[in-house]
């Protein structure tokens, strides 16, 4: 039998009037949920306690009160809502039910608070009777949605961040490993012309000159004893001239395989490497050194390791040599809390920050590549007119110690 929206008798409560059957009752009360129920004018006609109490109210404080003027009167910003729009009065009006999750209840004291409701009409066979509304409150569940979009913004911004700076690294990757490329190629063209312009004429000349002493051996003729002491004299010139060109040859050559790969490094090992390259490099430069380098005796990095530190150093002289415009490079070399530090500090002109970190700064880029992917750290330090300190900071941990 459909439930019949007869009011109880002023102060009763729904349950004292015997109008529930027990088990609706106790059904009523036990949920969590906010249940009243309203009649064709929007009166409430019962109401349980966990809704009254959500509203601020008593049971029989709210019984025969207009819900809608009660607790659904205004818009979450305070604009009048006026009855005519109101859902919950459409479920009975319409006879159509609703599912409401956007608006809010006013409580007794003013407050408001977001609800999810839903409204349906009671029927008596065809004859629409009022309604049934449940309601939530999603404080809670608006409280966590609110933070879980918070955090997927905040986790979004990151993301783009990150694209961002992935991107940045990638065209800066792509940038250096072009100028790596052709920086082979122009090394490649320089030591080409080296061994043609420097070994190829040196190679002619000799073959020239032995040439030239075949055909004067080859020759039968007779000669005075003054001819004969002559051409020894001129086949003895040949040969000191061969000899000279051999030794140029020779130097050229060790010349070039030094570019390419110093042959200290392998028989004497890094530090006297660093050394050499120093003492060899900016003297030669018109540059005063001053060499400081205390390294525990027998300590030696793997191969590729310190090849990596040659060539960082090497890049920061040159750098000190084609860009410092300076007078006096200080260099200091020394083993710290399993660390190499290596600085090399000059009085030149200095270059402000940005300089270091410009996406065609390739020599900067390719220490700190290098650093990097041993696990090591480059930092430089600028100031304009102040001249700079550029940093090596190398982790021992594939060191080794011979005693």
């Amino acid at each position: 039998m459909p439930y019949d929206p007869q009011l109880p008798p002023d102060g009763a409560s729904a349950a004292s009037t015997g109008l529930w059957p027990d088990p609706l009752s106790l059904l009523l009360e036990s949920t969590g949920e906010g249940i009243f129920g309203i009649d064709m004018d929007g009166n409430c006609t019962f109401i349980n306690r966990a809704g009254a109490g959500m509203l601020g109210w008593d049971p029989a404080d709210v019984l025969r009160r207009n819900m809608h003027e009660l607790t659904h009167h205004s818009h979450p910003d305070g604009r009048h809502y006026p009855v005519d729009d109101c859902p919950i009065f459409n479920a009975f009006r319409e006879a159509r039910p609703c599912r409401i999750d956007a608006e809010v209840f006013w409580r007794r004291d003013g407050s408001a608070f977001p609800v999810e409701y839903s409204s349906y009409p009671i029927l008596d066979g065809a004859q629409v009777r009022g309604a049934v509304v449940t309601f939530v409150d999603i404080t809670g569940r608006r409280a966590a949605a609110e933070a879980l979009q918070k955090a997927k913004d905040e986790l979004e911004l990151r993301v783009s961040e990150r694209t961002r700076e992935l991107s940045a690294a990638l065209g800066q990757l792509r940038e250096l490993a072009a100028r790596a490329e052709k920086v082979r190629e122009d090394e490649r063209t320089r030591i080409a012309r080296e061994v043609h312009d420097e070994l190829g004429s040196l190679l002619v000349a000799l073959k020239m000159d032995v040439n030239w002493l075949d055909k004067r051996l080859g020759e039968q003729e007779a000669r005075t004893f003054e001819a004969a002491q002559d051409m020894r004299r001129r086949m003895r010139g040949k040969c000191q001239n061969m000899s000279r060109l051999i030794e140029t040859a020779v130097d050229n050559v060790g010349r070039i395989i030094t570019d390419l790969r110093p042959s200290i490094l392998d028989h004497q090992g890094l530090w006297a490497a660093l050394e050499w390259q120093a003492h060899d490099l900016l003297p030669a430069a018109e540059l005063a050194l001053d060499w400081h380098m205390d390294v525990p005796s027998g300590l030696t990095l793997p191969e590729a390791e310190a090849m990596a530190v040659f060539r960082v150093f090497q890049e920061m002289l040159s750098n000190v040599v084609r860009h410092a415009q300076a007078s006096r490079v200080v260099i200091r070399i020394a083993v710290e809390e399993g660390l190499l530090a290596l600085s090399v500090q000059d009085d030149g002109r200095g270059a402000p920050a940005q300089a270091f970190e410009a996406a065609d700064a390739y020599g900067v880029m390719g220490m700190r590549e290098r650093a990097l992917h041993f696990g090591g750290t480059m930092e430089i330090l600028s100031h304009s007119g102040r001249g700079t300190l550029c940093s090596l900071f190398w982790p021992l941990m594939r060191a080794e110690r011979f005693q």
